[in-house]
């Protein structure tokens, strides 16, 4: 029995959780998925979203109410376009720590959620509990930042590192274009113009192409004087990219997407979805 892909959606009813299950139902049309709408309760993000409700007595029935309208809305538009199922499921807790819990539980194949992105002093690119899930889960995760409004890809742009682990990971980056008849451009970003690096880059290409059955794939080695990360969102920003896939075993190059400092720089992450691999 073939096994059936499995989307974990963690949503607080915010706009940019909105929007993520807007991909996330999308993604599940194309994969004919099982979607699953998770909220963990939470005293403070209810305080938000019922601020009459003082003691929190009717905080269950308005979130099983949100839930089953949030499901009934997605089964009406996607069953019929492929998806398999969609189902509600509510926790108590941490937030960060029950959605890595019961992405476990169920054998999540990729977890797709919002995030306010870039906030007002842009000190964090993401919001802090989606950045915390992002570094802690074991799986894939598509980050969805708020205002984000799900259109076809037209292009992916995946970050290389000239990793093993590229070889597979494009796979998944190739079955997901295939749904959507999109470009894939596999970038390489140096901070030199070293012969070294043409030759790394021929390489990579010669390895990577045997595993790619896909005509819709450009190699690219960009230098970029500056940091490396500006230097791919400067790549992204003139190719128009549509949503940035990266590896997570690229630490450093990871470590430089997440940190403050570079934030305060990128603009990019406050309109694009971002999809780190993390397994295989």
């Amino acid at each position: 029995m073939e096994k059936i892909f499995k989307i974990l959606c963690p949503t607080d009813f915010s706009e940019c959780s909105l929007n993520a299950i807007e991909y996330a139902a999308k993604m599940g049309e194309k994969y004919k998925a099982d979607l699953i709408l998770f909220h963990v309760l939470n005293r403070e993000d209810y305080e938000k979203l019922s601020p009459s409700d003082v003691t929190g007595k009717n905080q269950m029935d308005f979130v099983l109410e949100k839930l089953q309208n949030l499901q009934e809305a997605v089964l009406k538009e996607s069953i019929q376009k492929g998806l398999n199922t969609c189902i509600s499921v509510v926790k108590e807790g941490n937030i960060v720590k029950e959605t890595l819990a019961y992405a476990e539980e169920m054998n999540a194949d990729i977890l797709v959620m919002g995030t306010e992105g870039v906030n007002d002093f842009r000190e964090n690119i993401i919001g802090s509990r989606a950045s915390r899930i992002v570094e802690q889960v074991d799986r894939d995760i598509l980050v969805v930042p708020r205002k984000v409004y799900f259109k076809s890809p037209r292009k992916l742009v995946y970050a290389s590192d000239y990793l093993e682990e590229d070889k597979i990971a494009i796979q998944k980056v190739v079955e997901f274009a295939r749904f959507f008849d999109s470009e894939i451009d596999i970038v390489h970003v140096s901070s030199t113009h070293k012969a070294l690096d043409k030759s790394l880059h021929e390489t990579m290409v010669e390895e990577i192409e045997p595993f790619i059955k896909y005509d819709k794939v450009n190699f690219v080695l960009k230098s970029f004087r500056d940091d490396i990360a500006l230097g791919l969102e400067n790549y992204l920003q003139t190719a128009k990219g549509d949503i940035l896939v990266t590896l997570s075993e690229k630490k450093s190059f990871f470590d430089q997407i997440f940190s403050k400092s570079l934030s305060k720089k990128m603009a990019y992450f406050i309109n694009k979805p971002l999809w780190v691999i993390k397994s295989f």
